[in-house]
């Protein structure tokens, strides 16, 4: 047989998966910067990133150019940290490209599933290790581990954290401001030497009972669709800034001020006895850190159809707390406890209209970006 004979050709495909594209794009619209690192040839790497639309000029640099990021000046720095795709890099290669990416202030995540790759994932902020392909050595190295090697899991990976991040701020704003509305209703009463609007007792029924259910319910909600659209928050940004706090203050004065007013009016304006006008006055803030929950939206979500509204279990503890509190006032165990009576439909109204004035005020303060979480 003749060496030159062609006995045949052989070709082989490793096609991305269909939903890459699609990731990429959910990367692009949340700040994300998605570099593709290989040790293939530059020409596969091109291939590769044209095909998942990666980036529009999809030109390899190639690794050789991944230098000791302190001996690199300022052009060859911009060059390796503009670079969406990289090739024939060696792993000594991608600890330099974690180094300049890091030093440039970016919380840099690697996947990677070779015995080669464990140092780079070690150096990254987040090591992500293949799970199905990738080697034992890798997944010890990593921080988690893909249980499907499906970039989109990484995608859905980062939008979980940011709403659980996001029901966290949600929670604590929550939290916060109810209980600084009851700080400020008691200090006021004090110092004006008046009737307490609320009773101990009925404090601690609230803390332990009305306003845990609805914080738990913002806690596990699915989080705002736009979390997505939005930059990545600094890595330094704490749960509540500056910003939350003035909120906090806010709506904590806001909600005092409707109860105190409330516990005024029913005392000297329609003449209530001390007990009915405590009643009303409780189950007006009571009923107010309930509608609050809407207030604690995105600054930029929907009035209407929001991630708070959409969310089934605040609805149901929305929906329990009243019956809770409706019981305070109609079961004889509950209201004997609690000091309460029927507060009459005069202070329905007024427990009707007191508690919905902070929601109101928060849905227009949130018309011009105040307020929210």
């Amino acid at each position: 047989m003749c060496i030159r004979d062609r006995l045949g050709l052989v070709a082989m495909l490793d096609p991305p998966r269909e939903d890459v594209s699609e990731a990429l794009e959910a990367c692009r619209s949340a700040g994300i910067d998605v570099v593709m690192v290989t040790g293939d040839h530059p020409a596969t790497a091109e291939r590769v990133a044209e095909a998942v639309h990666l980036t529009e000029h999809p030109e390899a640099l190639r690794g050789d150019v991944l230098v000791d990021p302190d001996e690199a000046n300022d052009e060859e720095r911009q060059r390796v940290l503009g670079a969406r795709v990289l090739a024939r890099v060696t792993p000594e290669q991608k600890l330099n490209l974690i180094a300049f990416h890091q030093g440039n202030g970016s919380i840099v995540a690697m996947t990677g599933d070779g015995v080669n790759d464990a140092p780079a994932l070690k150096k990254a902020d987040i090591g992500v290790a293949m799970g199905e392909r990738g080697t034992q050595v890798a997944k010890d190295a990593g921080d988690m581990i893909l249980m499907d090697d499906a970039f989109s899991s990484i995608v859905a990976a980062v939008a979980q954290g940011r709403a659980i991040f996001e029901n966290i701020r949600k929670f604590v704003l929550y939290l916060l401001s109810c209980n600084s509305s009851e700080i400020v209703v008691v200090a006021v009463a004090s110092v004006l030497n008046t009737s307490l609007p609320i009773t101990p007792l009925q404090i601690l029924f609230l803390n332990v009972v009305t306003d845990v259910f609805p914080a738990l319910a913002l806690g596990v909600g699915e989080g705002d669709p736009a979390l997505m659209e939005r930059q990545p928050r600094p890595k330094e940004e704490p749960v509540l800034r500056p910003r939350h706090w003035r909120t906090v203050a806010g709506y904590g004065v806001m909600i005092a001020v409707a109860v105190l007013g409330v516990f005024f009016l029913a005392l000297n304006r329609f003449d209530m006895p001390t007990q009915q006008a405590i009643t009303v006055s409780f189950l007006t803030l009571a009923f107010a850190q309930l509608w609050h929950v809407f207030n604690i939206r995105g600054v930029d979500s929907h009035p209407i159809k929001n991630e708070v509204t959409t969310n089934l279990y605040v609805w149901g503890a929305l929906v329990l707390c009243s019956l809770l509190l409706v019981g305070t006032v109609y079961v004889p165990f509950m209201s004997n406890v609690l000091n309460t009576v029927n507060p009459g439909a005069q202070g329905w109204l007024l427990i009707a209209g007191g508690s919905l004035f902070p929601l109101v005020v928060g849905q227009i303060a949130l018309l011009f970006n105040l307020g929210g979480s």
